[in-house]
């Protein structure tokens, strides 16, 4: 997920896509607890596109108080 495309969306989107990663993460979490996880690179993804997201709805918060 890219930077550029995620300040295109309104922040009530980008809460909708936190919502479904945090989701993702957690079921990967459970999977890779259970040994059952095939792509262990997909957890670091998850991360880092949740705080893409987090560091997009601050700066969009941050602009919309000024």
């Amino acid at each position: 997920m890219k930077a550029a495309e995620l300040r295109s969306k309104t922040p009530d989107q980008l809460r909708e896509d936190l919502v479904a990663l945090k989701k993702e993460a957690f079921n990967l979490r459970f999977r890779q607890a259970t040994g059952q996880i095939e792509n262990t690179a997909r957890m670091n993804a998850v991360r880092k596109d949740a705080a893409r997201i987090k560091t997009v709805l601050n700066q969009k918060a941050q602009e919309a108080a000024k």
